[in-house]
């Protein structure tokens, strides 16, 4: 099973280069990298989970709708991406059900960021995927926690994949960076060890983000943004789909697992 998922958020990443981008052109830039997100998910007739802030669902209502008519789920990444409180844990589920009319089940921090597990239950999440069980310099350090799913204080935790040797991450710079075939190949064998495969994205992936004045982002960052982010999504899917993996929303995989061995 692959749980493919995508924080949908404002586009802030160039503010922490010191580049000041103009709020509407943050909104705009994930709408239009939604859109080509939702494409290529109906062209391969997979689902996702889309991981949204409160704003940008707030500033994205037609996006919104089309996750929801399209079989998706929706989730909370929070009410802000680059503010967050603890109440925003509860408003931000209650905000998201009344803008949708779907059950939130689902939580994710923004840059998954630890976050206290009592308080995600008290909110009332059933799961939280916040957690990239590797270590990433200036970000985490996460070595020390399980690679495969388990439960927290009565939350299931679904941390993002990591290769079985050395912990090697299969997020989104990792998709980026590698030679797609290797990064398939890094995916097929993590799936084949845990049963299942947890990888994210962002909408801003897919525009192009090498306009060094205007974003500021390192080439690392940068590298295969935009048309080539849409090519290598759309080769990626499809090559899974041929090789017969199936494609779950993570809610749906949860409750599939139940009474196997797997949980």
């Amino acid at each position: 099973m692959i749980l493919l998922s995508f924080d949908i958020e404002e586009f802030d990443m160039p503010l922490e280069y010191g580049k000041e981008i103009d709020y509407q052109d943050q909104i705009n830039i994930s709408i239009s990298g939604t859109n080509h997100i939702l494409d290529i998910l109906e062209k391969h007739r997979v689902k996702a989970t889309f991981f949204s802030t409160v704003v940008f669902a707030q500033n994205a209502p037609e996006v919104i709708k089309r996750i929801i008519s399209g079989g998706h789920e929706l989730a909370s990444h929070s009410y802000y991406h680059s503010t967050f409180k603890i109440e925003h844990l509860a408003t931000s589920k209650k905000a998201l059900q009344e803008i949708s009319g779907q059950q939130i089940a689902g939580f994710r921090m923004p840059r998954m960021k630890p976050i206290d597990e009592n308080e995600v239950r008290k909110a009332g999440y059933l799961y939280n995927s916040s957690i990239n069980p590797t270590w990433l310099p200036g970000r985490y350090n996460n070595l020390a926690e399980p690679r495969a799913r388990f439960k927290e204080a009565g939350v299931w935790q679904i941390p993002s994949s990591v290769s079985p040797w050395v912990r090697f991450p299969l997020f989104w710079l990792s998709f980026h960076n590698l030679p797609l075939g290797i990064y398939s190949w890094l995916a097929e064998k993590t799936h084949k060890k845990d049963g299942y495969l947890n990888i994210y994205f962002h909408p801003w992936e897919f525009t192009d983000l090498k306009d060094k004045k205007r974003f500021g982002l390192p080439g690392y960052v940068s590298k295969n943004s935009g048309i080539k982010m849409i090519e290598r999504m759309d080769r990626f899917i499809g090559s899974m789909k041929r090789k017969n993996y199936i494609f779950h929303i993570i809610s749906d995989f949860l409750k599939n697992c139940k009474n196997t061995a797997y949980l």
